[in-house]
């Protein structure tokens, strides 16, 4: 895949990983963690999806379009949001 985003994403699966196998989390906690990040990336996948299919539909700047575009770019940013804080809620108590 190209997107550089999803590559940004999977790139900090990879941190979170390293994180989450060095911290010695628990397996609730593993469940949490693989389930926020299934979520970012299947989102992250969802926008460039949706991204290509309104390229492919119109060639035109059009609100509806844009609107599309902003609605999942900003449910793959609510999802990330949430997996910061979720990161934080689990390794910060254990690291502090």
């Amino acid at each position: 895949m190209k997107e550089q985003n999803f590559k940004f994403h999977l790139l900090a699966v990879v941190i979170v990983i390293i994180a989450a196998v060095w911290t010695g989390i628990s397996m609730v906690e593993w469940l949490v963690v693989i389930l926020i990040m299934t979520l970012v990336l299947s989102l992250e996948m969802m926008n460039s999806a949706i991204e290509r299919v309104v390229d492919l539909v119109t060639t035109e700047i059009h609100p509806l379009a844009k609107l599309a575009k902003d609605l999942a770019a900003g449910a793959v940013l609510i999802a990330a949001i949430a997996s910061v804080i979720i990161g934080c809620i689990i390794f910060l108590p254990k690291w502090f």
